[in-house]
């Protein structure tokens, strides 16, 4: 089993404490996001765990406590943009919070299990195409002796994200900026010696020699762990996605870091109302078990 913690939320940022008093009761009870009422029980026991992946903007709660994480083979997708904070708007300052923080954990666990992630990238007034790429090159020149990998993908319009950044002078892309971005960004990848590829694009980007990539990745996991894997295709997810299956134990409308393109947040009072709501103590992210829920073991 693959832990995935989490797309739904910043685990690392927000719950890191709720996270390892998971760990060491053994278990984590997680709501279908489809279905309310239907909780499964997922072991986060050594034996059973192959993996965990976070995904986070901000490790800095967890960077005390990794020695915790000692019997668990692990890695860390670390979103790292250009954006002010205008469009994340709950981050701290990145020149001199985030990018430190990158590198730290980066020293602390070793350069391939820190995977940067540019993305999503959008375009508007201010981020146009020569502001990525300039900033684009300031980031990989500062994280380039601690990261192997970078990823990145363009937007994806739903209702709720096209709302919250068309104040900002929001400019839809088309597949020739996607490639002319993505050509630059390559070159200076390379320069960097970074890999570069893209997350879940159903365009092919090869002849830039830019990849598709699998953000729950087995090969990596597999070179972290030095054991091999019997594991699918995640099913769950887009068609062009490439991650192999794994259990999220996050929850959508918990997220505290405020980014305008979230499609994982969509009503701000929910948002309050779950995190008034969080106990670290309690099996669940947040809320406690009520009559008409029923939990299932997740083999």
């Amino acid at each position: 089993m693959i832990i995935s913690a989490s797309r739904r939320t910043d685990i690392p940022a927000f719950y890191s404490e709720w996270f390892f008093n998971r760990l060491r009761e053994g278990y984590v009870l997680t709501r279908n996001p489809m279905n309310y009422h239907q909780i499964s029980r997922v072991s986060l026991l050594p034996e059973a765990v192959d993996a965990i992946v976070f995904w986070t903007k901000n490790p800095t709660p967890m960077l005390p406590r990794l020695g915790e994480l000692e019997k668990y083979p692990y890695y860390v997708q670390f979103t790292l943009t250009s954006y002010g904070p205008e469009i994340e708007t709950g981050l701290p300052s990145k020149n001199q919070v985030i990018i430190s923080a990158f590198q730290t954990l980066s020293k602390e666990i070793g350069r391939e299990r820190v995977v940067w992630r540019y993305d999503p990238i959008f375009f508007s007034d201010r981020y146009t195409m020569e502001y990525h790429c300039k900033y684009f090159k300031v980031l990989a020149s500062k994280l380039s002796p601690y990261t192997e990998k970078c990823t990145v993908s363009f937007l994806d319009l739903y209702r709720n994200t096209e709302r919250n950044l068309k104040p900002f002078g929001f400019v839809p892309d088309d597949l020739k900026m996607q490639e002319e971005l993505l050509e630059r960004f390559a070159e200076i990848a390379k320069e960097c010696g970074i890999d570069i590829d893209t997350c879940a694009e159903p365009h092919d980007f090869d002849h830039l020699g830019v990849g598709h990539a699998r953000c729950i990745d087995q090969e990596r996991i597999e070179r972290i762990s030095g054991t091999k894997l019997k594991v699918g295709r995640d099913r769950n997810q887009r068609a062009a996605c490439g991650c192999v299956s794994s259990v999220d134990i996050g929850m959508y409308n918990t997220c505290l870091n405020g980014c305008r393109y979230c499609y994982a947040n969509y009503q701000e009072s929910m948002i309050q109302r779950n995190f008034r709501s969080h106990d670290p103590k309690s099996p669940l992210l947040f809320g406690n078990v009520t009559e008409g829920d029923v939990i299932k073991e997740r083999r």
